[in-house]
């Protein structure tokens, strides 16, 4: 198995990063996703993101490396996907995308709160 980037704290199963690429998708159609890591730092700052999606293969990993803590400080769920390329995707553009913070679950609002509940428990 690949070594995880620095900045990764847990260990994501596959099945979770699908659900979490699903609740993207549906947020990006029905509520509001912001995408890119400056747009998901703004989001964090004005405590606008319900939960925050990393890419694991970011590179250099520096760009995404003080989400984790910086989350944990405004207490904002994150979790991890293994491609930016299927998270941009996901988030509705065409190229990759670092990092996606959902701001408005829309009808996703159930999926998030059930990876939400994942989270905690892939932290203990």
């Amino acid at each position: 198995m690949a070594k995880k980037p620095i900045y990764v704290r847990f260990e994501v199963p596959r099945e979770h990063s699908e659900k979490v690429y699903e609740a993207v998708e549906a947020a990006r159609d029905t509520g509001s996703v912001r995408k890119g890591t400056n747009e998901v730092i703004k989001a964090i700052e004005r405590n606008r993101a319900e939960i925050v999606v990393i890419a694991e293969d970011v590179d250099p990993p520096e760009i995404v490396a003080h989400l984790p803590p910086f989350c944990e400080e405004k207490d904002i769920p994150y979790t991890y996907v293994p491609s930016k390329r299927e998270l941009g995707s996901a988030a509705g553009i065409d190229v990759s995308a670092a990092s996606v913070a959902i701001t408005e679950s829309g009808e996703a609002k159930d999926e998030v709160a059930s990876i939400i509940e994942e989270i905690k428990e892939l932290k203990k």
